[in-house]
């Protein structure tokens, strides 16, 4: 798999070592070269994945956006959590979508946080009036705002598979109850920070999901954000002037594909176990444009070509 969705390319000085659903890792050929080999290259393609699947379409540019929004956010985040970006200094081929970044022992937990109601947790809610193990009030519709965010762990599951909604008590299981609380309140601080920059810009943040590893260095990990942060891959964004509970909000994030995708127009069946079928070209210009602007309008810049 690589930035077109095909094989991952070969790159002068690196060994390709995994393939996600959206990302390419590289580690250095010559471990002399980069800082003792304790770097991995993270090189973002523009393959799109929804329900679990990696579609057959392509997002022309999005690996691109990926990387200048994480990249972006790091920087506005750097007071609240360290990060592991390393270097931008990468091969010509991959210059723009790609970071050099401290590798990490990751902690095995999607780190979940939601600030509204919506998706698939909804189910739950609706049947016992919980999401994760965590009682919230009753009575509250599709997209409403929650008193306050809460933490949701989901367990990380093999590419084509689906990541399991955990309680805490299972978190702490999986890594130990310290690490599982500084997890949580690593994971409010960062939603906190960014639901506040994106509100002051007409955005509202709805949820997001971060992933955390420790640092290889000696003694006592130091807890790192890693992957990317706050992309329309990992986020809800809503428009905030658009906002309603209730019902469907206007968001810049992929859940314009997913909707095409269960949609009469797709002709796919969810629970059938086939592949989704190809993307058409409308919506994959409109869920480019999406992206597009979901990063000007949070960093108030225009992206490079």
């Amino acid at each position: 798999m690589s930035i077109d969705g095909g094989a991952a390319p070969v790159l002068a000085g690196w060994t390709h070592t995994y393939s996600g659903k959206v990302r390419d890792l590289y580690v250095p050929s010559d471990e002399s070269s980069h800082a003792g080999g304790d770097v991995v290259l993270v090189v973002a393609s523009d393959r799109i994945s929804a329900y679990d699947y990696i579609l057959p379409t392509t997002i022309p540019g999005k690996g691109r956006i990926l990387t200048a929004m994480s990249l972006w956010w790091f920087d506005q985040l750097a007071e609240v959590v360290p990060n592991h970006v390393v270097s931008l200094d990468v091969p010509l081929e991959v210059r723009g979508r790609a970071m050099i970044c401290r590798q990490l022992r990751m902690y095995p937990v999607e780190c979940v946080v939601r600030g509204y109601i919506t998706g698939s947790v909804m189910t739950e809610y609706r049947t016992s009036g919980t999401v994760c193990g965590l009682a919230l009030p009753p009575g509250l519709e599709e997209g409403a705002r929650l008193p306050e965010p809460i933490f949701t762990p989901a367990a990380k599951a093999q590419v084509g598979e689906h990541d399991e909604n955990i309680t805490f008590e299972e978190t702490a299981h999986r890594v130990s109850l310290p690490i599982a609380r500084r997890l949580r309140d690593r994971t409010l601080a960062v939603y906190r920070r960014a639901a506040e920059i994106a509100g002051e810009r007409g955005i509202i943040l709805a949820d997001t999901k971060l992933e955390f590893g420790a640092s290889l260095q000696p003694g006592e990990p130091v807890i790192v954000l890693g992957d990317e942060v706050l992309t329309p891959d990992s986020s809800r964004f809503w428009r905030a002037e658009d906002w309603e509970p209730g019902r469907t909000q206007t968001s810049y994030d992929k859940q314009f594909v997913r909707d095409w995708l269960t949609s009469p127009a797709s002709g796919w069946d969810r629970r059938a176990g086939t592949p989704p079928p190809a993307l058409p070209r409308e919506v994959v210009e409109r869920t480019s444009e999406r992206y597009v602007e979901a990063y000007e309008r949070l960093t108030g810049r225009v992206l490079e070509a």
